[in-house]
């Protein structure tokens, strides 16, 4: 059976690789960690994105941010410590991968871990309007 999907549309030409990371995306989506986004706007109309995600008890070594074909990937790996001995585990050391899917053109500016806090700040670039006359040929 074909799967009809809105990237399939005939005056969307070139998107059908965004259908194929969303579909990774959604696959994995899971609650853990928390986050917030927050949008802002710069003094010179850039559009500021901050992405606040929930970490405590990682170490700045545990966590890894990385940028790859436009999808944000920030993962966490902690190691459970064989030589402690609990009389109750609440807290368990786990692992989590949490992925954002970024448009065209949006830079990520740095990530800074405070308080539990791991921050990675974006910005898109205010695009400047381009139109141009194709003109066109005989054959």
């Amino acid at each position: 059976m074909t799967r009809i999907s809105v990237f399939s549309a005939p005056f969307l030409l070139g998107f059908d690789s965004f259908e194929e990371r969303i579909d990774r995306l959604a696959r994995s989506a899971d609650g853990y960690p928390p986050y917030n986004i927050e949008r802002s706007q710069t003094a010179d109309g850039a559009e500021r994105f901050l992405i606040s995600i929930a970490v405590a008890g990682f170490a700045q070594a545990d966590l890894e941010v990385m940028v790859e074909d436009n999808q944000l990937q920030v993962r966490g790996k902690q190691e459970d410590d064989p030589s402690r001995d609990y009389l109750h585990r609440g807290i368990a050391a786990r692992q989590f991968q949490r992925s954002f899917l970024l448009a065209d053109g949006m830079e990520v500016k740095d990530a800074t871990l405070g308080h539990g806090m791991l921050v990675i700040s974006l910005e898109r670039p205010q695009a400047a309007k381009i139109a141009r006359k194709i003109d066109i040929r005989s054959v």
